[in-house]
């Protein structure tokens, strides 16, 4: 079963359906930013797009978010990359899946695939290790609203301003 997830943010609301059987270390680890009230006053300040990726070769389209920036310094540790070869998980349209610097290193950013990016499942080349990004959820409701974060002003990738998240439940 998946546990269902209200994110309201200041543009409107998505839900999210995540995938505790499949992806279980990064899911729990997304539930303990929600039940502990990580994202409440997070925001969305990246966005992605074909455009305003000059220098990438294999180029993507996302909205990233973060819980509050005053409670990064309360982050749990990072987590295990759990890879889409061994969940099953894709990167479609409306996946969640956590942001990370490399193997290993995920905490607290997501983001929100517009399109399928296979080319954030394991094996794909937008990351030069090939490990790919951790899916955990999908938007069942609200695709209109991560679209119009993700065609939010911009300068280069960050949103200016960034969408507020007001708070981030369990339904």
């Amino acid at each position: 079963p998946k546990v269902i997830v209200l994110m309201q943010t200041e543009v409107g609301t998505i839900e999210l359906a995540v995938d505790t059987v499949r992806a279980p270390i990064t899911a729990t680890n997304f539930l303990k930013y929600v039940d502990g009230k990580f994202f409440d006053g997070g925001r969305f300040f990246r966005t992605v797009t074909m455009d305003n990726q000059p220098n990438d070769s294999i180029r993507i389209e996302v909205v990233q978010g973060d819980v509050n920036p005053d409670r990064k310094k309360e982050v749990f540790p990072p987590i295990e990359l759990e890879r889409t070869s061994k969940t099953g998980l894709r990167h479609l349209d409306g996946v969640v899946s956590m942001a990370r610097a490399g193997p290993n290193t995920a905490t607290s950013s997501i983001f929100i695939c517009i399109n399928d990016q296979p080319q954030l499942d394991y094996g794909g080349k937008r990351n030069p290790d090939g490990q790919g990004f951790a899916a955990f959820a999908k938007v069942v409701k609200g695709m209109d609203v991560v679209r119009k974060i993700h065609n939010s002003p911009a300068e280069g990738q960050s949103l200016k301003p960034p969408v507020s998240i007001l708070s981030v439940r369990r339904k």
